[in-house]
């Protein structure tokens, strides 16, 4: 549950934080978990790398059919242009995604035991719904830049409905790949769409074409365990 003081700086801010969200026991059952994943992953199946520059972004069918699968996405850097790991295969996933939530066992108890349907009611969604859930890495060395964006982008519903729960399953600062938000930003509007092009591939409808407002980004530095929820917009 959340405090009133907590829904009023989410409004005002599009962003809280809720420290000790998520115990160690459940933060190793995840890692643990995705370690075993990776392991069991056969390379050979896809070499699909999510490209973190928008222009740049695989968008093969092997991403877009993965809402209801487990699958696994390569850093850009991980494979030569031949083919081969420039890294241990460990090291070279970005990210798990999207319906482990769903899927795996290990994920789907943990996620359950979590108040999320409970917040995002709290926070304005009436029926609110588990769409994807991703494990995201951040790969010494060869770990892509994630520029500033909106998940409703992404996530696109009509009226906007998206609230991203993002927990630290290690401790996360600015030297290993902490989020960064526009504080207020949520008050902007959409500035993109992610979609389908007629011509096959996706592609991004533009909405709004005003800049970013040129404010510094705040740093999220948070301890293991802490809960960020996210502002669609």
């Amino acid at each position: 549950m959340l405090s009133s003081t907590q829904i009023a700086l989410f409004n005002r801010d599009g962003y809280i934080a809720v420290e000790n969200f998520l115990s160690l026991s459940q933060r190793k059952l995840l890692m643990n978990r995705a370690e075993e994943l990776i392991d069991d992953f056969d390379p050979s199946t896809s070499q699909s790398i999510f490209t973190t520059d928008e222009q740049e972004r695989t968008s093969d069918d092997y991403f877009l059919n993965s809402g209801d699968q487990i699958r696994f996405f390569f850093e850009e850097k991980a494979i030569d242009s031949q083919g081969n790991f420039t890294v241990p295969k460990q090291k070279s996933i970005n990210k798990i995604g999207h319906a482990q939530h769903e899927l795996d066992p290990i994920y789907k108890k943990v996620i359950n035991e979590l108040d999320i349907p409970t917040m995002g009611k709290q926070l304005g969604i009436k029926k609110p719904r588990k769409i994807q859930s991703m494990h995201i890495f951040k790969q010494p060395n060869i770990g892509g830049e994630v520029g500033l964006h909106q998940d409703s982008s992404f996530l696109y519903t009509s009226p906007m409905s998206c609230i991203g729960f993002w927990i630290a399953l290690e401790d996360a600062d600015i030297e290993n790949g902490c989020l960064q938000a526009l504080t207020g930003g949520h008050i902007t509007p959409l500035k993109k769409r992610f979609k389908l092009a007629d011509s096959g591939g996706t592609e991004f409808e533009i909405l709004d074409e005003t800049p970013w407002p040129d404010s510094p980004l705040d740093l999220l530095e948070v301890k293991a365990g802490t809960l960020i929820i996210l502002h669609g917009q």
